[in-house]
């Protein structure tokens, strides 16, 4: 976990922080809210840019050698392989990330072994998903987006903090990341522009059965 993150934390205190066992992500009762009703502007600009974003990330990986890795991966790292109806099902994943493009000094290009994620249905079309296990766990809720995409908006949780940071309390924490379908019972989430290590995370989601 970056340093400077750890300082902020022990700066700020958890403890004075709004959380919540899930995030807040709508502060009105309309269930049907789209995602830009409930987006940052923060968010919503690195949205837009993500198809740069990711070139840049493409690009740095590969300077620094990792093309072989790059290519390895197929269609999951092709920033153009989105397929159509790109919802996943409801249930329990297989997620692994991989980060690329480093910030500052840290690495270009990281994969990380496979941990668990579920899905859950919520109203207005929506769904949550969360990161089950790891040290920097995404939850949140996916919002409908067009035929090809979805997308997601939520918070970043650490270590072992048992409850998530309500959405747009933290920008910091905040997460927004496109969620695509890239071939049979296999989807991906990607987040342009996190705020900490790499340029572009992007998340692979296998079903578990």
């Amino acid at each position: 976990m970056p340093t400077r993150l750890l300082v902020r934390l022990a700066a700020i205190g958890l403890a004075c922080l709004p959380i919540a066992s899930a995030p807040v992500l709508a502060q009105r009762g309309d269930q049907a809210a789209r995602w830009r009703d409930v987006a940052t502007e923060r968010d919503r600009q690195r949205l837009r840019e993500w198809r740069s974003s990711w070139i840049e990330a493409l690009r740095e990986a590969r300077t620094a050698g990792h093309g072989s890795e790059i290519a390895r991966e197929g269609v999951l790292l092709d920033p153009d392989a989105a397929e159509l109806a790109p919802i996943p099902p409801v249930g329990d994943y297989r997620c692994r990330t991989i980060k690329v493009g480093g910030q500052g000094d840290l690495l270009d290009y990281v994969a990380y072994p496979a941990f668990r994620c579920r899905i859950r249905p919520e109203r207005g079309g929506r769904l949550s998903f969360v990161k089950l296990t790891g040290s920097q766990r995404p939850i949140g809720t996916i919002y409908p987006d067009g035929p090809r995409r979805m997308i997601f908006l939520g918070s970043l949780q650490l270590g072992d903090e048992r409850r998530s940071l309500r959405y747009g309390a933290d920008e910091e924490r905040d997460m927004a990341g496109i969620v695509e379908r890239v071939g049979n019972r296999r989807w991906r989430m990607v987040f342009p522009r996190p705020t900490f290590e790499s340029i572009v995370d992007v998340i692979e989601l296998v079903p578990v059965r």
